[in-house]
């Protein structure tokens, strides 16, 4: 019998590639999207790579869909095996440069869609003692980094949460993963861009770090950059090891960046880092 995997955010990037991906690997992949009308791009990616996905409409921002997604997913295939918490939304701006409504929303989308959809997912696994829950936070979720402030309290928030969770999951036979990713080349990305532009009517103060910064994560992306799909293959890493690990950073350099953080408990040298960044 195929295991099932239901995937957030596949109209493009990572959950496009993971969905893809795990097809490959044998899941029959319930693939997720707010707006189905662009799920052209994700039929064209299955079709090139040969396999088949089960698309359908999903907004984690919306209760009743998520509720009515699960029955419906239950009722077509009879279980779930694995979710993939990947959808996401990003927003770049200081503390003042955020409004409560900008927070809100970012809180919604990054953490609350993750609680929502954890929450929905969880009594499945329960009952059949048996699943995976794999979510996307990012390296932002365990080093704060300048002018994200919003993204990265909702990243951090979803870490405390599957930290939190994993143990008593785990003595439920359900297992939680968290993916780690650093910068990656995805349309969420050129998302994140668009409102860095529009938030520059702030305070000039802030002005001249944003542009150093700006100009910095491009030459990050340019070096350190990882595709899609590198990362939707340590999902699926995360998805079929016999015994997975709880965290998966997706590269070698983030790995070393996250270790530098562990082995300063006082925090200074994280904030000397990416402060360096601002001139």
């Amino acid at each position: 019998m195929s295991k099932i995997a239901l995937v957030t955010g596949t109209s493009s990037g990572i959950g496009m590639h993971t969905s893809v991906l795990l097809a490959q690997s044998g899941y029959t992949v319930v693939a997720t999207m707010r707006n189905v009308a662009k799920a052209e791009p994700l039929n064209q990616e299955a079709k090139a790579h040969g396999v088949s996905l089960d698309t359908r409409h999903l907004d984690v921002q919306d209760g009743a869909s998520i509720t009515a997604c699960v029955q419906d997913v239950m009722r077509t295939h009879g279980h779930i095996d694995l979710l993939v918490n990947n959808a996401g939304s990003g927003f770049l701006g200081t503390i003042e440069e955020t409004s409560l409504e900008d927070l809100h929303q970012v809180m919604d989308v990054n953490f609350f869609g993750v609680w929502r959809m954890t929450q929905a997912v969880l009594p499945v696994m329960r009952a059949a003692h048996s699943g995976r829950i794999v979510t996307v936070t990012s390296v932002g979720g365990l080093i704060g980094q300048p002018f994200n402030d919003a993204y990265c309290a909702a990243k951090f928030a979803v870490e405390g949460l599957m930290e939190s969770l994993a143990p008593v999951a785990q003595r439920l036979g359900i297992h939680v993963c968290l993916i780690e990713p650093g910068p990656v080349h995805t349309e969420f990305v050129a998302s994140v861009r668009e409102k860095a532009t529009r938030s520059q009517t702030a305070a000039e103060v802030y002005a001249p770090m944003r542009e150093a910064y700006l100009a910095g994560t491009m030459q990050v992306f340019a070096t350190i950059g990882q595709q899609g799909a590198e990362v939707g293959r340590v999902i699926v890493e995360a998805a079929t090891a016999e015994i997975p690990h709880f965290r998966y950073p997706t590269s070698a350099t983030i790995c070393e960046l996250i270790a530098r953080k562990y082995v300063d408990p006082t925090g200074d040298a994280i904030v000397a880092l990416t402060g360096a960044r601002l001139s």
